[in-house]
C-alpha cells in the first residue's frame, strides 16, 4: 500500500495546530511568537525546495552529484555546531569539519556496503537520506560536546593548571572534561534508544511504514540507524575534540584565549 498524498489546502489546515503554542505563549508571557513563527516559515521554505531538489537529485543518482550534496551538508552542519558554541570559525572550521566528515563517511559507507542489500553505496536515497539523519544527531551532540569541553575547561582553568603542575600530562589533564562532554552528548540519544518502541515510535521507523513496508523491516531499519547515529556521534564528537584541541590550545598546553569569539558587550540604559 503506497503512502496517501496530503493535498495543499490540507497541510494548510495542519498550520491551525500553531494556535495551541501561539495562545501558550501569548498567555504566559513567553515571547515565544516571533522565535515560532520565523522558525515555521523557514522549515517550511526550505523543506518544500529540498522536497525539489531530492525529487531531481534521486532522478540522476550521480555519484559525483551525490558526493557533492552530502559535502555541503556536512559543511552546514559544521557552520552550525560552531556557531552554537564560543569558538571562532575561522580557528575550529578544519578540524570540526574533518571529524564530521570521517565520522559521517565511515558509517554511511559501512552501512551501504555491508548491511544494507543496495546496488551502489552512492545510491542518493540511501547515501543522502542516511548521511543527513546521522548529520542531524551528531550535530546535536557535538554542540553539547564542544560547548561543554571549552567551556568547563575555561572555567576551571586554575584546577586545570593546577593538575598540570603536579607532573599530569596533557592527555591525562584534559580527560575529565572529555568524558564529561562525551557523556551529555550521548545523554539524550542512549535515553531516546532506553525508550524506544515502548514509549516512543522514533522517526525513522514511523517514516518506512507509512511508506507501506512491513513493521518488522521498519524496525531492522530502525536498528541499523540507530547504531549508526551512536557511532557517528561519539566517533564525531570524540575526534571534534581532539582535532580542534590541537588548534585551540599552545605547546605547552595552556587554552589559548584568542580562539573564543569576542562577546558583544551589552549596553547599559540610561
Amino acid at each position: 500500500m503506497e503512502t496517501p498524498d496530503i493535498p495543499l489546502i490540507n497541510l494548510a489546515i495542519a498550520f491551525l495546530l500553531f494556535l495551541i503554542p501561539v495562545i501558550i505563549s501569548s498567555r504566559y508571557g513567553l515571547g515565544l511568537l516571533k522565535p515560532l513563527f520565523g522558525s515555521v516559515a523557514r522549515m517550511t521554505v526550505q523543506l518544500g525546495l529540498i522536497g525539489i531538489f531530492l525529487g531531481y537529485l534521486f532522478q540522476w543518482n550521480n555519484p559525483f552529484v551525490n558526493m557533492g550534496w552530502l559535502t555541503v551538508m556536512i559543511m552546514v552542519a559544521v557552520f552550525s555546531a560552531i556557531r552554537h558554541s564560543s569558538l571562532r570559525m575561522d580557528i575550529s572550521f578544519l578540524p570540526v569539519f574533518a571529524s564530521f566528515s570521517l565520522a559521517t563517511l565511515t558509517v554511511v559507507f559501512f552501512l551501504n556496503y555491508f548491511v544494507i542489500p543496495v546496488k551502489s553505496v552512492f545510491d542518493a536515497r540511501y547515501l543522502v537520506v542516511l548521511g543527513g539523519m546521522l548529520l542531524g544527531n551528531s550535530l546535536r551532540g557535538n554542540i553539547v560536546g564542544i560547548s561543554t569541553f571549552y567551556e568547563r575547561l575555561r572555567e576551571d582553568s586554575n584546577h586545570y593548571l593546577y593538575i598540570l603542575s603536579l607532573g599530569a600530562t596533557e592527555s591525562e589533564a584534559l580527560m575529565p572534561y572529555l568524558r564529561e562532554s562525551v557523556r551529555l552528548a550521548l545523554k539524550p540519544t542512549l535515553a531516546s534508544m532506553a525508550t524506544m518502541g515502548i514509549v516512543t515510535l522514533p522517526g525513522m521507523m514511523t517514516g518506512v511504514i507509512l511508506g507501506g513496508a512491513d513493521p518488522r523491516v521498519a524496525i531492522k531499519y530502525q536498528v541499523l540507524i540507530m547504531i549508526g547515529i551512536v557511532t557517528s556521534t561519539i566517533t564525531s564528537v570524540v575526534l571534534t575534540i581532539i582535532l580542534t584541541k590541537r588548534v585551540c590550545m599552545n605547546r605547552y598546553g595552556i587554552l589559548r584565549n584568542d580562539v573564543f569569539r569576542k562577546k558583544t558587550p551589552v549596553r547599559k540604559k540610561t
